[in-house]
C-alpha cells in the first residue's frame, strides 16, 4: 500500500471535541480545555505508557494501541499549536516544545507554520518548521520517513485540514466517555466519514470507544 498517512491514538470527547478554542491554550493548559486529562486517561493507565514510573498498568486492548503508537512510523506532522502556545512570528526561540530534552517522537517532525524558524534537534527528534499546503508538507515528511509511514499528530484543526484534502489513509480515534460541550470538534458524528472510510468501532473496558478508520 506504500507509505500511509496515519492518525494514531487521537483523543476526542463523546461529542467530538479534542481541544479548546485557540485563545484558551496556554503554558498551563496545552489543550485549552479544563481537565483535558480525561480524554487520554485510558492511555496513561496502560502498562506501555512511556511516562510510567511503576510496573503496573493495564495489559488489554488499550495497552495494544499504546504500544502500537510508534510501529513503522518514520516521521510526524503536527500543527503549530501542538508544538507550543505562541502565535504569530516566533518571539521566543528558547521554546522547544512541551516535551523537554527527550521528545517521544524519535523521528523527524514537521511543524506546520506560516513563520520560518531554524530546525532544532533534541535527542533523537528533529523538528522542522515548514510552510505550504498539506500535500507539500506530506511529501516532505514521506521523503524523511525513509519508506515508513507518516503519523499525523494533530491537533484537531490539522487533522481536519488533511481530511479535507483527502490525504489521510487510516485513523485511530479514541472517544472518551465525557462530554465537553464546546471547543474544536473533529466531527459532529464519526458517520460523516463513512463515504470515504471503512469504520470499525471497538469498546474497551476502560470506557473509551476506539474508532478505527481505513480508506475504502
Amino acid at each position: 500500500m506504500g507509505q500511509l498517512l496515519r492518525v494514531m491514538n487521537f483523543n476526542v470527547s463523546r461529542d467530538g471535541i479534542g481541544a479548546g478554542p485557540d485563545q484558551l491554550q496556554s503554558l498551563e493548559s496545552p489543550f485549552g480545555l479544563p481537565h483535558a486529562e480525561r480524554l487520554f486517561a485510558w492511555a496513561g493507565a496502560t502498562a506501555s505508557w512511556p511516562m510510567r514510573t511503576d510496573a503496573g498498568g493495564s495489559r488489554g486492548l488499550d495497552d495494544y494501541f499504546t504500544r502500537d503508537f510508534a510501529r513503522n512510523i518514520g516521521a510526524e506532522i503536527m500543527g503549530r499549536n501542538k508544538f507550543g502556545p505562541q502565535r504569530g512570528p516566533w518571539q521566543d526561540h528558547e521554546w522547544q516544545g512541551w516535551w523537554g530534552d527527550e521528545p517521544p517522537f524519535r523521528t523527524p517532525v514537521f511543524v506546520m507554520t506560516h513563520h520560518e524558524r531554524p530546525s532544532i534537534t533534541l535527542s533523537d527528534t528533529t523538528f522542522h518548521f515548514v510552510g505550504g499546503d498539506p500535500a507539500d508538507i506530506l511529501d516532505q515528511a514521506r521523503k524523511a520517513a525513509d519508506g515508513k509511514d507518516v503519523r499525523l499528530g494533530g491537533g484537531v484543526s490539522t487533522v481536519r485540514e488533511f481530511l479535507d484534502a483527502d490525504l489521510v489513509d487510516a485513523m485511530h480515534i479514541a472517544v472518551a466517555p465525557v462530554e465537553l460541550g464546546s471547543g474544536i470538534r473533529l466531527w459532529e458524528s464519526p458517520d460523516e466519514l463513512r463515504d470515504r472510510f471503512h469504520l470499525e468501532v471497538v469498546p474497551s473496558v476502560s470506557g473509551v470507544v476506539h474508532h478505527l478508520f481505513w480508506r475504502k
